[in-house]
């Protein structure tokens, strides 16, 4: 047999199970941390509930997987996983789910590791999503997990280090509401509302025009450039307000863009 042949033989099995993403959908990709609750408290010892070198790693992490090749324009990070929310003409890989899965996984994977300075692996999914709405949901949902990670973070370590033993930290917390939760860290001394935002709504990052001056030796004149940014919002707004600074971003940025 012809190796042409042999080839397109072969290769019906290799892309049997191959997934495009259709033109007419946005494409968020979630990116998680594999096994990193051992990573975190055990390998690396990271201050618990919140590292600030650790929110570091991923922040830098987000960065640089919106300049590995993809058309990414939004990045949000939260603990430890990353979405991605792709530029809506976005045709990387002809939209193959599986190539951008392999991709961006084996790129965070990698940047993380190379700051962290130990191997760091992570999986992803790819979120395809209708409308600019159901994009803005994506994000609403994603931050509410942050809260209420972090709101239960805080509880469970503030209970750890007065003494309790892992499963009574968290029996003591199962079912227990928000206002519960909120009350017993008050009770410590630790007021929940006045904690950085970044742990309780993650960290958004994305690309904003940026003037830049400079000196012209020849006309000897200040020149001013244009030049394109990434930005670290680490305030972004809550719930709701959030959803909607999400819809007028992907309609100012994607949907009105035509390149």
């Amino acid at each position: 047999m012809k190796f042409d042949d042999f080839d397109k033989q072969m290769r019906r099995y290799e892309e049997s199970l191959d997934q495009y993403i259709l033109p007419d959908l946005y494409i968020v990709a979630r990116l998680d941390g594999r096994t990193f609750t051992r990573l975190t408290k055990e390998i690396c010892k990271f201050e618990a509930p919140f590292d600030i070198q650790f929110r570091e790693y991923m922040v830098e992490t987000v960065k640089y997987l919106m300049e590995c090749g993809f058309r990414i324009v939004y990045g949000y990070t939260q603990s430890d996983e990353i979405s991605l929310l792709f530029h809506a003409n976005d045709t990387t890989f002809g939209r193959k789910v599986r190539k951008i899965q392999s991709t961006l996984a084996g790129e965070a994977s990698a940047a993380f590791s190379l700051l962290l300075g130990k191997i760091a692996t992570f999986d992803c999914r790819v979120v395809p999503l209708p409308t600019i709405e159901r994009v803005a949901d994506y994000f609403i949902w994603r931050q509410e997990d942050a809260h209420r990670n972090s709101l239960n973070a805080h509880c469970y370590w503030a209970l750890r280090k007065e003494g309790f033993g892992q499963e009574k930290a968290t029996a003591l917390l199962e079912g227990k509401s928000v206002a519960f939760k909120n009350d017993l860290l008050f009770e410590k001394g630790i007021n929940y509302n006045e904690l950085p935002a970044w742990q309780k709504r993650g960290v958004g990052v994305y690309f904003e025009e940026q003037i830049k001056e400079g000196y012209n030796p020849v006309t000897k004149q200040i020149t001013q450039t244009t030049r394109r940014a990434l930005v670290v919002n680490d305030t972004l707004p809550l719930g709701s307000a959030y959803g909607a600074w999400v819809s007028a971003f992907v309609q100012s940025k994607i949907a009105s863009c035509n390149s």
